[in-house]
């Protein structure tokens, strides 16, 4: 079984004004004249994390990532403004001609694969291919599924302890109750709100279970940003025009984008369906199930399926 390539540092990095608000960090790592691809963190408001260098084969990859607005190095932490899905594949557009690249590959998980379809439908002319994992549309279903009752049925203990911030009065509706507080003036109540929104994620992601809650789940700074900024996502649902007009997009505007999708078969947080219906929308991406995996992009069978993507396509595009 494959696994994660050694760690390595940065070539470079910088800092790009992408508004009068918001200003993105963005990275480069492994060999400069090598194959682009752009590294697509999940969250939204996940940051990126140095993990994310080591699924590339540093002497064939020109490596780039960022972190999107609000989240990681990116500034001002945990901002709502100027904060939409599209406001972030125009960053992508900008991080692209910044660094001088025509094509890439466009590689990301969970959200990180919703933003990185609507980048691919947007500027699909820029795309090489597509490497997913996690598959998430942001659809009513997929919402209502992990964040209202649905997976409450598979982790009933880390749900109770999701909903604790909520009174009972007002848990029909989880994703506006805990709106109301990740955007309320009461810094406690916000905090607090974030850290179970977080770690009910952390808790869910690996098919281990809560014991493997990676710890960054449990810290302010991380937690707030994260769960300001995906509760911001979802309650206007990923700023779509209508609920399913990604996977639309996708059926008519990816063929002939070669992609490879990777996903769990008992990924809890991104249900295994939405996967499928998009291998059948684009027939020019194959999906791979990985039979003893969940959601995390470091369990063993993901890691090993993600890594065997990257070196298909350097052979396919070196």
């Amino acid at each position: 079984m494959l696994k994660l390539y050694p760690p390595i540092d940065t070539n470079r990095s910088g800092r790009l004004r992408v508004s009068d608000l918001h200003e993105i960090y963005w990275e480069e790592s492994g060999n400069p004249d090598g194959i682009p691809v752009i590294g697509v963190h999940g969250g939204p408001g996940g940051g990126s994390s140095p993990e994310m260098r080591r699924f590339f084969d540093p002497k064939l990859y020109r490596i780039i990532l960022f972190d999107q607005r609000g989240c990681g190095r990116s500034t001002p932490h945990s901002e709502l403004e100027e904060n939409d899905t599209w406001a972030l594949v125009s960053d992508m557009e900008r991080i692209r001609e910044a660094l001088g690249v025509d094509k890439w590959v466009v590689f990301g998980g969970s959200w990180g694969s919703t933003l990185s379809l609507s980048y691919a439908v947007t500027h699909t002319e820029r795309v090489l291919g597509l490497i997913l994992r996690g598959i998430f549309l942001i659809t009513e279903a997929e919402i209502q599924w992990f964040y209202q009752d649905g997976a409450s049925r598979i982790f009933p203990d880390a749900f109770d302890r999701y909903v604790t911030p909520i009174p009972e009065e007002e848990r029909g509706d989880l994703l506006t109750a805990f709106h109301k507080r990740l955007t309320g003036s009461d810094r406690r109540a916000r905090i607090e709100a974030a850290k179970a929104w977080a770690c009910w994620e952390g808790e869910t992601i690996s098919i281990k279970g809560p014991d493997s809650r990676p710890a960054k789940f449990e810290e302010d700074s991380f937690a707030d940003a994260f769960a300001r900024i995906e509760c911001h996502y979802f309650v206007n649902k990923g700023f779509f025009p209508e609920d399913g007009w990604l996977l639309k997009q996708a059926k008519e505007k990816l063929g002939g984008v070669p992609g490879i999708i990777v996903h769990g078969r008992y990924d809890v947080v991104t249900p295994i369906g939405t996967a499928w219906q998009l291998t059948k929308a684009w027939p020019d991406a194959k999906l791979h199930i990985v039979p003893d995996a969940g959601h995390s992009s470091l369990d063993p069978g993901i890691v090993d399926q993600l890594i065997t993507a990257t070196r298909a396509f350097a052979k396919k595009f070196s």
